[in-house]
């Protein structure tokens, strides 16, 4: 059994000091995703117990986005970004290839209040799942991270009154529909298809979190052809220290 863990810490610095050490420990993961990072090399010195190697991806802009993978198994290969100058400047991808697959970690552009970056997400949208395609052509592939959308009205609490904001457009929706039908499995809907009220995401403002008023925005997808390893996939809403709650895939 392998185990993945992806975690959106909002801020690595800033969760380190809200207990994510022993938060993330206590998972015992084979590879533990993060996304948005928040930090620039050398910032911080943070070495985890039994994990042989950690890759980071920051984002030219100082605190912003970022992505990191701590793995306890050596890669044959790490890839910064996915090759495409107008995507690469802020930290988002990071691929292993583990020699058997490939694991990709993301965090997805948002499209931002009043939607100003919506046609720019449009855009990664459709060059990140044909990156993944091509990664895919060679050998299965596992993605995880944030990637900022809730793709059916199931996946977040208030869907009538979020239906054209930023995470829940009809464009934004559509494009993770396309990046299914591309041969991706949702592995968390794979197993649990109609369990309503589990989120990995929660805003800061107007006590969401205690009012579990949540969206499922963190992901693992899996090629289509892993789906039949799937072991286990859930959701970790006790964990505290980010906006986001950790989310864990178990494949046999």
């Amino acid at each position: 059994m392998t185990r993945f863990v992806s975690w959106n810490v909002n801020g690595l610095r800033a969760c380190v000091t809200k207990g994510f050490e022993q938060a993330i420990l206590s998972l015992d993961a084979d590879f533990i995703c993060l996304q948005e990072t928040k930090m620039q090399a050398g910032q911080l010195d943070l070495t985890l117990p039994g994990y042989v190697a950690s890759f980071f991806n920051y984002a030219d802009k100082k605190g912003y986005s970022g992505t990191a993978i701590y793995t306890r198994r050596e890669p044959v290969a790490v890839t910064l970004g996915i090759g495409i100058d107008e995507h690469d400047h802020e930290g988002r991808v990071i691929t292993l290839d583990m020699g058997d697959y490939y694991l990709v970690t993301v965090y997805v552009p948002n499209s931002q209040d009043g939607l100003k970056r919506l046609d720019y997400r449009m855009r990664w949208e459709d060059d990140f799942r044909e990156y993944l395609k091509r990664l895919d052509a060679v050998k299965p592939v596992i993605v995880c991270g944030d990637m900022n959308v809730a793709h059916r009205e199931i996946d977040l609490k208030n869907p009538k009154t979020n239906h054209h904001n930023a995470g829940f457009t009809d464009e934004e929706r559509n494009k993770m529909s396309m990046l299914l039908d591309a041969g991706l499995t949702d592995t968390y809907r794979l197993l649990h298809p109609d369990v309503e009220g589990v989120y990995s995401w929660w805003s800061y403002r107007g006590r969401a979190r205690e009012n579990n008023a949540g969206w499922r925005i963190d992901y693992f997808l899996v090629s289509s052809r892993l789906a039949p390893r799937v072991a286990a996939a859930d959701i970790h809403t006790g964990i505290m220290g980010s906006d986001h709650c950790p989310v864990s895939l178990d494949l046999a």
